[in-house]
Parts: structure tokens; C-alpha cells; sequence
């Protein structure tokens, strides 16, 4: 590879390979070395014996200089296979033929043997068949959720996270006025929905402060939707979609903010072991309760996200298995999920550095994201319709870990709009990407990570799953 490779060839080589999959530690998207892009084209797993014709063709004329000069034999590219070759191995897995798009039931037997496979001819057909049931619900749509980390104040004292009660960290509120200017620039940049997170603070006076502004933040944007739109007859003006992640609350608290103007909630359960929970969480945490509030959330009419970590001390594949059939049973419509990350100075993170003293960080790190992918596809495959977030947390492991995640079963991208001033404050795991950057930053990243990952972003659109309608039996609207 000449050393004159220009960036926008560098870009395009890059993008062709990360998604010829299994590419997990290459080199930056920005640019690479001639010599680590030298590597990238001749490897054994993923160069192709002739290069695809829907590939960038700047990576095709690269890709065939290249090739012509390895002067060597080189494996069949997946590329050109047919489909039906290329989910074989899961058709095997499963014991009948598969119908590309068609969500799957498996036994948590098959889930734990997929979870633990290293042969990479199973994995490669597992995220080529979770793709395929992305693209029957979504197509190639990426739906951003404009996040407000608006409060780090917590009662909650959860062993792993970075503003539980007892760490040194500095406490911040952001007002009314500030979240509503987030919600301003979430509309003006065609994010269809917001997402206002905070630490547990179950009282009445946080409750009448969510209220308000939940209401503010749909009447400005509804405003903003008249002056793009106009008023058109028969046809109703729509504010931003508006998602909340508060943690436990009452079945009333959470009714008043349903009756406000939200209509997602997202509440992690973090395991579906029980054991596993309590492991987690001091005595007064109820793993029992946190269900309890998924099934009174689904109750009230929202539509209800939760989520597991990956890779926790303790955590069995037997576990992770559990989570996603767990998912299932509970009819969720959102899921986020992503890998466990040591939060140094809680009580977990001590234990998982403790176990972990001598731990090689570049390899445990391609584990656990091989893992967390394994997961995200098979959350798609075995859910179908829903919503599946593309974490921040896989890019802090994974510098393209959101790319990858957007063509194995995600079909949602999180940009922060948290205020800089306090992004810092708001980390739950140490190595959280983005706390240096504006929300202007984050949302041109993201639409370059959408592009480069071979997807179309949607905007102005709430991005409701078909799930939630289905399972309301109501019609899905024409526009959201």
C-alpha cells in the first residue's frame, strides 16, 4: 500500500472491512497507517478474492490494486455467497431452514452455545441473520434519542455505578430552562425524541419539577413543529417524542408523568438473576420491585425499555441467556444493554480489580466486545420487533463498537445533549466517551458513525417500535 493513500481512500478501505465483520481492532476511522491498512487488506478472514461491486469506489480500486499485487490465492469473500450459505450455520444450529427477517425462538441450551462459540463461521451468520430481521422492521433507518443527563443526585447506593450515593462526586441539577434549550436543539437537529435521565429521587418535589418541564419541553417543541410544518388541517402537529429513565418510582409518580406528555420509560433490571441482583445492590434494593415497575409501567401505557450489563463478576452465560428470554417474557419494547466497566471506586469495581490484577486490557476487552455483540444480535433475533440501542458503553471499549453494533441487530444511536459543564459529573463508568465534547460534537459524530456503518438516518420521527403498537393492538401512525 503506497504511503500516498489519501484519508478519504483510508476512510472508505476502512468502512468496507468493518463490515465485512469481526473487525474489532483496527485502526482509528479518521485515517490508519499505509502499513495498518496493508494488514486490513490482506487478511486471511477478510480479504475478498475480487472486491464487491455496492462497495465505496475508492475501497474497490484500492481493494484491487492491492489484490493484484498479492499475487496469492485468497479465501472466498462471504460477500458473494448467497444468503442461504451464509446463515448456514445457524440454520444448523437451529435443525430447520431459516426465512431471512424471521425472528427465532431458542432454547436457552442453543443461546448459551452461541454465546460461548469461537467458531466464527456461527458468528459471522448470526449477525448476517440478525441484520436481516433488523431490515424486515426497520430497514436501514437509525432513529437518534437526544440524551439529558439532567441530575446525578441519587438515593440509591448501587455497588457498581459512578453517582451512587456514597462516592465523591459533584452533585448537579440542571434547571427547567436549560433542559428545554436541550430540547430546542434536539428538534432543530431532527432528533425525534429526547430522553431525560437522572439519578433515583423519588420525592414530590422532583416529581412537580419533571411534570413542568416535560409539559414545556412539548409545548416549545410542538411550536417548533408548527413554524417547520404549518397547521395543516386533519393533520396533527408533533412535539418531540419525550423517553425518561428515573429509576424506581410509585405506580402514581409514574402515571403523572405518563399523563405529562412521556410515553417511554426505560428501567434496567441489570440481571435477571435474582442471586445475581442482590449481588449488585445493598439490602434495601428489591429485585422484585424493579419487575414490578416494568409490569406497572407497561400498565399505564408506556412503552417500556429495560436492560442487563455484560460481563459482571459472577455473571454466567447461563445468566446472559436468561436476560434475553427474560426480555421475551416481559413483552419489553426497548432494549439497552452493554458491557459491565469497572467504576474504580465503588464496591464492585474493587472486587472486579481484585479478580482481575493481572488482566491483559486489550484482549479481555475484544472478549467482552465479542460478547456484547453476541448478545445485541441475539437480543434481535430473538425479540424481532423492538428497539435496540447502539451503547455508548461499546465504544468506550471499542472505538467503532457503535458501528459494528448498527449492523449486528441496533437500530438506535444515543447522542448526549448534556450541557459540557457537567458531563463530567455524569459518569457512570469510568471511560465513558464524549464528556469533552458539545452536543453539536456528538451529533456530527454520530451521523458520520451512522454513514460510515452503511445506514440512513431517520429525522423527525419518533422511532416508536411496531412492537409496542402490536402488543397494544392499536394501528401504527403514519406519522410520529
Amino acid at each position: 500500500m503506497k504511503k500516498t493513500l489519501a484519508p478519504l481512500v483510508q476512510r472508505d478501505v476502512y468502512r468496507v472491512m468493518l463490515l465485512r465483520r469481526g473487525l474489532h481492532d483496527a485502526a482509528p476511522v479518521s485515517g490508519g497507517s499505509p502499513t495498518d491498512l496493508h494488514k486490513l487488506l490482506y487478511s486471511p478472514l477478510l480479504t475478498p478474492d475480487a472486491p464487491a461491486a455496492e462497495d465505496p469506489v475508492a475501497a474497490r480500486n484500492a481493494l484491487q490494486a492491492a489484490l493484484s499485487r498479492g499475487g496469492k490465492k485468497r479465501p472466498v469473500n462471504r460477500l458473494h455467497l448467497p444468503l442461504e450459505e451464509k446463515i448456514a450455520p445457524l440454520a444448523s444450529l437451529v435443525g430447520r431452514a431459516l426465512t431471512p427477517g424471521e425472528p427465532l425462538t431458542l432454547e436457552k441450551e442453543q443461546i448459551v452455545h452461541i454465546l460461548q462459540t469461537a467458531d466464527e463461521g456461527l458468528e459471522n451468520a448470526l449477525y448476517d441473520y440478525a441484520d436481516t430481521v433488523t431490515q424486515r422492521y426497520f430497514g436501514k433507518k437509525i432513529y437518534f434519542r437526544g440524551i439529558v443527563e439532567f441530575s446525578n443526585v441519587c438515593t440509591k447506593d448501587c455497588y457498581y455505578c459512578g453517582i451512587r450515593k456514597h462516592i465523591q462526586v459533584k452533585r448537579y441539577s440542571m434547571s427547567k430552562e436549560e433542559i428545554v434549550n436541550c430540547a430546542i436543539f434536539a428538534y432543530e437537529s431532527g432528533y425525534g425524541s429526547l430522553m431525560l435521565q437522572s439519578g433515583e429521587l423519588p420525592t414530590d418535589k422532583r416529581l412537580a419539577f419533571l411534570v413542568d418541564t416535560i409539559k414545556e419541553v412539548k409545548r416549545v417543541t410542538i411550536e417548533k413543529d408548527k413554524e417547520r410544518n404549518g397547521v395543516k388541517e386533519g393533520v396533527e402537529n408533533k412535539s418531540l417524542g419525550v423517553a425518561i429513565s428515573l429509576g424506581e418510582l410509585t405506580k402514581d409518580m409514574f402515571r403523572s408523568l405518563r399523563e405529562a406528555g412521556a410515553h417511554r420509560y426505560l428501567l434496567r433490571i441489570e440481571s435477571s438473576n435474582p442471586d445475581l441482583y442482590a449481588k449488585l445492590h445493598p439490602a434495601d434494593h428489591s429485585w422484585h420491585r424493579r419487575v414490578e415497575c416494568l409490569r406497572e409501567l407497561n400498565e399505564l401505557g408506556f412503552q417500556v425499555g429495560t436492560g442487563v450489563m455484560i460481563g459482571l463478576p459472577g455473571q454466567t452465560l447461563g445468566d446472559l441467556a436468561q436476560d434475553l428470554l427474560f426480555f421475551k417474557s416481559m413483552d419489553i419494547d426497548m432494549i439497552g444493554m452493554g458491557p459491565y466497566i469497572c467504576q474504580k471506586d465503588t464496591p464492585l469495581g474493587k472486587l472486579w480489580q481484585e479478580e482481575n490484577s493481572n488482566l491483559d486490557t486489550k484482549r479481555y476487552n475484544e472478549k467482552l466486545f465479542r460478547l456484547s455483540t453476541k448478545m445485541v444480535a441475539l437480543a434481535r433475533i430473538i425479540c424481532g420487533d423492538v428497539n435496540i440501542a447502539a451503547t455508548t458503553a461499546l465504544q468506550a471499549i471499542n472505538p467503532q463498537g457503535r458501528e459494528v453494533a448498527l449492523n449486528q441487530g441496533a437500530n438506535m444511536l444515543m447522542p448526549i445533549l448534556t450541557p459540557r459543564k457537567y458531563r463530567e459529573d455524569y459518569q457512570l463508568y469510568e471511560g465513558k466517551p464524549c464528556i469533552d465534547e458539545g452536543a453539536e460534537e456528538c451529533r456530527s459524530c454520530l451521523k458520520n458513525r451512522v454513514q460510515w456503518a452503511g445506514k440512513e438516518l431517520t429525522l423527525h420521527d419518533w422511532g416508536d417500535p411496531q412492537h409496542f403498537f402490536s402488543r397494544q393492538n392499536i394501528p401504527t401512525p403514519t406519522r410520529q
